[in-house]
């Protein structure tokens, strides 16, 4: 019996969260000292939402972000120094007053208030990083009247994992692996769905058993997999931070890979395809037994209505879909969409 064919394309390089990136960069500071910032609120405009983390080094390096730069060029000159030495953790306020709000560049009068700690003990950094890379989820909890920090396991019923709330003596946030994105069919959206997909984090997988098809995207930076689409959904894509899009056209590779998908954990679920054969799809769906709600999950047509009918205009409202759902945003089932 052979391997079923799972490559990765020349040149591919597997995205990882921005949870993973930072993780990675806290385990990877030794015994440098080093200070982690996360926005603990705002209050008017801001570029950067509660939750959102920043990593600098004894030297200043950073790693991700808590505002547009002003905010975080004064917090390298803090810590070059050496005004964080506090060992407890503590709430800095930025934009207290218009003057203040107008020279770190937060706009309309807001105001800015991050949480500060000193990063000491590794060890829970790195099995906090284990577990994400494994992907898994885990929410860290932090006192800042003891410092004290501990993991829990999350119960993840929403896709985005930067989940945080904060009562001014408590914070706790979700951290999670990278978002993952398996495409059934190698087919012209694919092409422009790939670079899009990728811009916004997410781990491509192409799958199509039509080898010469999956062949034609050697070089374009994604994992190729040559097996059956319902065997790559059921190992790759059975969690809240997976998508499955159906492209082929083909009941016979799509519609096995969808019923796995609907059946399972992945947040989005989505097939190519006009209002009369997402019709016929729903009820073959039923008649293999998917429930009513579990095919009521299913968005097709595939994207959001832009009108577009272009490869390139049908993968843009695909990716805008994908945003949308996974923030949540009201979007209307059985609405008219994609034809194609």
């Amino acid at each position: 019996m052979t391997t079923p064919s799972v490559q990765v394309s020349q040149g591919a390089a597997e995205p990882v969260s921005d949870d993973e990136h930072l993780l990675a960069a806290i385990t990877a500071l030794g015994e440098c000292p080093g200070w982690l910032f996360t926005v603990a609120a705002t209050w008017g405009a801001s570029p950067r939402p509660p939750g959102s983390m920043l990593l600098l080094d004894a030297h200043g390096r950073e790693t991700g972000s808590v505002s547009g730069g002003c905010v975080e060029a004064d917090l390298v000159r803090r810590v070059r120094a050496g005004e964080l030495a506090a060992a407890l953790p503590g709430v800095m306020r930025y934009g207290v007053d218009a003057d203040e709000a107008r020279r770190f560049g937060i706009p309309c009068g807001g105001r800015l208030d991050l949480l500060v700690e000193r990063i000491g003990d590794l060890t829970p950094w790195r099995l906090l990083e284990e577990r994400v890379i494994a992907r898994a989820s885990l929410r860290r909890r932090l006192c800042l009247e003891t410092g004290e920090a501990s993991l829990h396991r999350s119960a993840e019923e929403h896709p985005d994992n930067a989940a945080f709330r904060f009562d001014g003596r408590i914070a706790e946030r979700t951290f999670g692996p990278c978002l993952r994105l398996v495409i059934i069919g190698a087919v012209h959206i694919t092409r422009h769905l790939i670079p899009m997909a990728r811009a916004l984090g997410y781990r491509v997988i192409v799958c199509d058993p039509r080898r010469e098809r999956l062949a034609a995207l050697a070089g374009f930076g994604v994992e190729l997999d040559a097996r059956m689409p319902d065997d790559c959904v059921r190992d790759l894509a059975d969690d809240p931070r997976s998508a499955v899009v159906a492209l082929t056209h083909d009941p016979k590779l799509d519609e096995m890979a969808l019923m796995e998908a609907l059946m399972g954990d992945a947040f989005y679920v989505g097939a190519l395809g006009s209002q009369r054969t997402q019709q016929g799809r729903r009820q073959r769906l039923a008649s293999l037994g998917v429930t009513p709600g579990q095919v009521a999950r299913l968005r097709g047509p595939v994207g959001l209505p832009l009108g577009g009918r272009t490869p390139a205009e049908i993968a843009v409202s695909i990716v805008a879909e994908l945003v949308a759902v996974r923030q949540g945003a009201a979007l209307a089932q059985g609405r008219p969409g994609v034809s194609a």
